[in-house]
């Protein structure tokens, strides 16, 4: 995608002020910074709403009907099951240009259900899913942002249109790659997307971590009576396992930076049955897109071999994609400029002593909340690690992701113990901190159209000069929408008695009667088995 300076020459003509005398930028700045902080009981309410839901990706049912009522009651406009997938959606408000999106992601975390504010593992419901990444304080940071925006750029006439999205199982990367290709933001100009961390921040440039492409390899035999007739069937199960043999012989000789994993989906109904069907799901993970296609091409090539070797019929579907994400300096420098006079939360005794007991928790240094920022991110020596499909935005527009601090810092990540600090003030003063970040950051998108003709310099004639998107996906790939479906199926009507009612309470904490911080066990409480986690 190019854009030419055109599109800032019209959004310079489009902003006329209808207020006199106007207000300088700081004076508006100041004002919608007082608008968010007003909101906090907002974002804490939707910080613990959505964490009781506690929802999968493509699952997210709860999570979408009360964000976009939300939003629908607040003069936003909505359209609903986007690019395929039922639980996404995009809110528009405003007209004219720039247009500003803000994106964060809603799906939760397999198996880790947790009490919040709690320092040691003591699930809910046991077994069930849970905020293990803290994906439910992203959408109060973009929620309340754009309200306070709204508000403002109605009193003052300012032009503009603010777009609102969710990352939908981002977890499996499932989502983003199906809005490109689907055209879902294609009249947007700058993308501001949020994502839960331990302190604020943003980085321009080749960001750290891979991209990926999610593929699922189902094999096709023939069943028999495992003791009766044996030598009449022919096992898919085996298929999988001398695929997953060979692919395991086959990192020796893969980049170091490589990461692929599996789980096996289907092996087949009962050990005395050959199984007529079995599938395996790989995640294949490189630094660039060539690496990441030539692993994908040789993974299929060795399913291919295995079906051969077990007589057997092979297909494969492609259940998500990301690419590795590269971020706008211009965008970046103007986010952290803000990031600086926002600064971070004034944490409390009790924020700094639970953070110590959940770091205790997973054995990590008890260092408590960070008190001090980090410098803005810079292109430096790459390093391999996570996904997350806001690549794939990022190489369509000028985009970057600002992390706010809702959790504690120190965790493994997709753990149970990523979630006891998303319902606690750890997350309500990260998600208002957030919030008055994205606030001001756009607001001046809005106020200065050349920092987005500027944005589009740095997308087109560095970020893109050498690179050209092209998707993981086909054009007849549909998006995963059966994801997670026996899972939440089978677990949300047991979670559903510990949805958030704020109208009776107010905070999650106290309807849980959890005291905060609860930094040790009980006596007569026993340990939480580890198993089911």
């Amino acid at each position: 995608m190019r854009r030419s300076t055109l599109c800032a020459a019209i959004a310079a003509i489009a902003f006329i002020p209808l207020s006199a005398p106007a207000q300088t930028l700081d004076e508006l700045t100041a004002r919608v910074d007082e608008s968010v902080q007003s909101r906090a009981k907002l974002a804490q309410v939707m910080v613990d709403k959505i964490f009781s839901f506690s929802e999968l990706g493509q699952q997210e049912i709860e999570t979408s009907a009360y964000v976009t009522g939300m939003l629908e009651e607040n003069g936003f406009s909505i359209e609903r099951g986007v690019a395929g997938i039922p639980t996404a959606w995009v809110a528009r408000w405003g007209s004219g240009r720039p247009v500003i999106s803000f994106g964060s992601d809603i799906d939760g975390i397999p198996k880790a259900n947790q009490k919040p504010g709690v320092a040691y593992a003591d699930p809910l419901v046991s077994g069930a899913p849970g905020h293990g990444e803290g994906h439910n304080s992203g959408q109060a940071v973009n929620v309340v942002a754009a309200l306070a925006l709204k508000e403002l750029m109605e009193s003052e006439g300012i032009q503009g249109t603010l777009v609102l999205w969710p990352g939908v199982a981002e977890e499996q990367l499932a989502s983003k790659a199906w809005y490109v290709r689907d055209g879902v933001l294609d009249d947007v100009d700058v993308t501001l997307f949020t994502h839960v961390s331990s302190n604020l921040g943003v980085s321009w440039g080749q960001a750290g971590g891979t991209g990926l492409v999610s593929v699922e390899f189902t094999f096709e035999g023939e069943a028999a009576h495992g003791a009766g007739a044996p030598w009449r069937g022919r096992s898919a199960l085996d298929a999988v396992e001398l695929m997953n043999v060979a692919w395991n012989f086959k990192r020796e000789h893969l980049r170091p930076d490589q990461r692929s994993h599996y789980v096996i989906t289907d092996g087949g109904d009962q050990p005395n049955v050959v199984p007529v069907s079995a599938s395996v799901w790989y995640y294949f993970r490189e630094m660039d897109y060539e690496d990441i296609q030539r692993n994908y091409d040789t993974a299929v090539r060795i399913a291919e071999g295995a079906a051969m070797m077990t007589d057997t019929e092979m297909s494969y579907r492609v259940r998500g994609a990301a690419w590795p994400r590269h971020f706008n300096r211009t965008v970046a420098e103007t986010m952290y400029e803000h990031i600086e006079e926002v600064g971070l939360p004034e944490w409390t005794e009790d924020d700094h002593a639970f953070a110590e007991a959940v770091q205790q928790s997973v054995g990590s240094i008890p260092s408590g909340m960070p008190m001090s920022l980090g410098p803005i991110g810079v292109p430096g020596p790459r390093r391999s690690g996570g996904s997350d499909d806001i690549g794939d935005i990022a190489w369509t527009m000028p985009t970057v992701t600002m992390r706010f601090p809702s959790n504690v810092p120190g965790l493994p990540g997709h753990h149970w113990s990523s979630a006891m600090a998303m319902a606690t003030p750890i997350a309500h003063k990260g998600a208002v901190a957030g919030a008055r970040v994205m606030a001001r950051t756009a607001l001046q998108l809005f106020m200065m159209p050349e920092l987005v003709d500027e944005a589009w310099a740095y997308f087109n004639d560095v970020q893109t000069a050498d690179m050209e998107y092209v998707s993981f996906i086909g054009p007849n790939d549909p998006p995963p929408i059966d994801l997670n479906k026996e899972i939440m199926d089978t677990y949300r009507p047991l979670l559903e008695q510990y949805y958030y009612d704020e109208t009776r309470f107010d905070t999650y904490l106290e309807q849980l009667g959890i005291t905060y911080p609860t930094l040790t066990r009980p006596i007569s409480l026993p340990d939480a088995p580890e198993s089911p986690r």
